[in-house]
């Protein structure tokens, strides 16, 4: 068949939004939305719908150790690095039914197309799943493009451990075996794609807000994680005067007041957030001997991520409330600029479908942020309903999920045919 730059005319929406509520219901919850957390038996369920699916399509299935899902539609020239489309299948626990997925979903929607049109393109195209990009169940999040990326250890992503005490490589253990099972073949080393595209709900208000269905996405903020411990001395409630106390919990207080105080004297693109709050012993009347909580800091310059990093160091040197206090690095990722070249690509197929919309910085991270310092890399957004994502209200209009699919498919379409 002849190849028209306007492919994307040919996807078969119907069926992508089909393929999208099929998944939803893999890990569906009783109230709504999705928990499909990494490695867990839904996780597993959803790789193998994936594999059946591409499997129809005539695509070849691949794993890696650290269980990222390939999928292949074969090129003209084999040998030539494939074009890899992808995103994640995970989710929060209790999150939306578009965060990742959407973008999995359209990579099969593009596999889809060529197979349905009889197109084979110069180079090969690819549709990943990447493993564990949440972090919910294992953090930090992304270890599986982390580490194709060459950013990651390995050995450090199979050690950690979830709240119940699974480590990532017991975790992984059923994965891997139940998609050998399928037919999917094993890859012991990660590979330079020629490109990296990714489709992704814009996960704010920006478009939604502007009545605009999808953006081309030129970068993403860096973000680094941070665990704080403060160590207080137990006692009773009622008998330990106030000013005989080393509570923790205040210490806490004092010091979330002193950083929150810090990242406010810089700019307003400050994102500073306390994810997770713990008190031990977590007694209603006991004094708090030990409390730790997470911080999730962000911004697009990784200059004043390193000046705050450096406060931070410095206010975890001192004593709060008389508790001292340790802070502890979870992971930091610099931010990232996408190809200027697909970026341009990108922006032109969407005018053929949307008005020309802003383009924006990703303030979420993505799997995007270590492909593109693998290869050339880019995104597309597509709108979410008030911005809401990570929650089960999370919404996708299907019609601004075509025009993202279908500016995705001309996109592969002209990168791949040589």
């Amino acid at each position: 068949m002849q190849q028209h730059s306007t492919l994307g005319r040919e996807v078969d929406i119907d069926r992508f939004w089909q393929d999208v509520q099929t998944q939803a219901r893999i890990g569906a919850l009783p109230e709504g939305g999705l928990g499909r957390l990494a490695l867990d038996e839904s996780d597993i369920e959803a790789r193998l719908w994936l594999m059946q699916e591409a499997a129809s399509l005539g695509a070849s299935a691949f794993h890696d150790p650290i269980g990222n899902l390939y999928l292949r539609r074969e090129g003209r020239s084999p040998k030539l690095p494939p074009l890899l489309i992808g995103s994640h299948m995970d989710s929060q626990p209790r999150g939306g039914i578009y965060d990742g997925a959407l973008g999995v979903i359209a990579g099969l929607a593009v596999l889809r197309t060529l197979h349905e049109q009889d197109i084979t393109l110069e180079c090969p195209v690819e549709v990943v799943s990447w493993t564990n990009e949440e972090g919910a169940r294992f953090a930090p999040g992304t270890p599986g493009s982390a580490w194709f990326a060459g950013v990651r250890d390995i050995a450090a992503i199979m050690a950690s451990r979830d709240d119940a005490g699974v480590s990532f490589e017991q975790a992984l253990a059923p994965c891997l075996e139940a998609m050998e099972a399928r037919g999917s073949t094993k890859r012991e080393t990660p590979f330079s794609p020629s490109a990296y595209l990714e489709l992704h709900i814009e996960q704010g208000p920006v478009l939604d807000a502007g009545q605009l269905p999808a953006c081309v996405v030129v970068g993403i903020q860096g973000v680094n994680w941070y665990r704080f411990r403060l160590q207080g001395r137990a006692n009773h409630a009622g008998t330990t005067p106030m000013d005989m106390r080393r509570d923790a919990v205040m210490g806490a207080h004092a010091l979330i007041r002193e950083l929150e105080n810090c990242v406010n004297r810089r700019d307003s693109q400050v994102r500073f957030t306390i994810g997770k709050f713990s008190v031990a012993p977590d007694s209603i009347n006991t004094i708090a001997d030990e409390v730790t909580f997470t911080v999730d800091l962000r911004h697009p310059d990784g200059s004043v991520l390193a000046a705050i990093d450096d406060d931070f160091a410095a206010l975890a040197a001192t004593h709060w409330q008389g508790c001292p206090a340790t802070l502890e690095r979870l992971s930091s990722i610099a931010p990232v600029t996408f190809d200027s070249a697909i970026l341009a690509s990108l922006e032109q197929k969407l005018e053929t479908y949307a008005t020309k919309a802003p383009r924006l910085v990703s303030g979420a991270f993505h799997d995007a942020i270590h492909l593109a310092n693998l290869c050339p890399s880019a995104m597309l957004f597509v709108a979410c309903r008030d911005g809401i994502s990570h929650h089960p209200d999370e919404h996708v209009e299907k019609d601004d999920a075509a025009v993202a699919v279908r500016t995705l498919t001309d996109t592969v379409l002209e990168l791949a045919q040589g």
